[in-house]
């Protein structure tokens, strides 16, 4: 195996959620690991001996992460107790409350929703994929703000149930 398709299959393991992904081939072993897709492991072993080798991942190229600012999400966000419900972010991208510009929010504070109604839309690689609420309940609480970059699983709204 030549080293450009190993640095090939590191950088498509960076790229994805793939966890690990190991290969073998006539004597050779690779296996590959994504930990907090920051550094990679890598064990390259010939049948009789073991190297280990650490890699640093390299940098996403879709959202750059030193850029999102610090939102108060844990000063926002409700107590473990709470009878509040949090809706979070399904995916990575650039959060909108409108549809267009011109258009008025989906939804404000105080406004009460329906399963199934948009709460917001978050752009991922030129799609706009529209995030609708799992609970009817009256809306709290917005933990992002317009045109701001999320992350995956990151809290986005603070739902009353009740």
């Amino acid at each position: 195996m030549e080293l450009n398709e190993i640095q090939d299959l590191i950088k498509f393991v960076a790229k994805s959620n793939v966890s690990e992904i190991e290969l073998e081939s006539k004597g050779f072993k690779l296996i590959i690991k994504n930990k907090n897709a920051e550094t990679q492991y890598v064990t390259a072993a010939p049948t009789q001996q073991v190297y280990q080798h650490t890699i640093a991942a390299p940098a996403p190229q879709a959202a750059p992460v030193a850029a999102a600012p610090a939102a108060p999400v844990e000063a926002a966000a409700p107590k473990a107790n709470s009878k509040y419900i949090t809706v979070k972010s399904p995916m990575i991208g650039t959060y909108y409350t409108k549809p267009s510009p011109d258009k008025p929010d989906f939804v404000k504070v105080g406004d009460d929703v329906k399963a199934g109604s948009v709460l917001c839309v978050i752009e991922a690689m030129k799609l706009f994929n529209e995030i609708e609420s799992e609970i009817s309940g009256k809306i709290v609480e917005i933990l992002v703000k317009d045109s701001s970059p999320v992350e995956y699983d990151q809290p986005l709204f603070v739902i009353d149930p009740s």
